[in-house]
């Protein structure tokens, strides 16, 4: 149980299987959620310093809520890298 008082964060790097062509939007969301129900419930999920290769992933929680575990899931949306589409310098 991840308890204590006041702000607390874990952050995790997640690197795209491959590469986008620029930094893609990304979307991240909670699939699931183990809370302690006595005490409030508070949870911001974000993704953070996107960029064409990867992203943080970053969950925070604070006050006196009380998290077992919890799980995300993301979707990036942007242009991909197409072999076909090439240009000289």
């Amino acid at each position: 149980m991840w308890t204590g008082e006041g702000s607390r964060e874990s952050r995790h790097i997640v690197r795209f299987a491959e590469r986008f062509a620029e930094a893609p939007t990304v979307m991240v969301g909670l699939s699931m959620w183990d809370i302690d129900h006595n005490h409030t419930s508070r949870a911001d999920i974000a993704a953070e310093q996107v960029t064409a290769e990867g992203f943080h992933l970053v969950f925070r929680t604070w006050g006196d809520t009380r998290i077992a575990r919890v799980r995300a899931e993301w979707t990036a949306l942007g242009p991909v890298i197409d072999d076909d589409h090439w240009q000289l310098d």
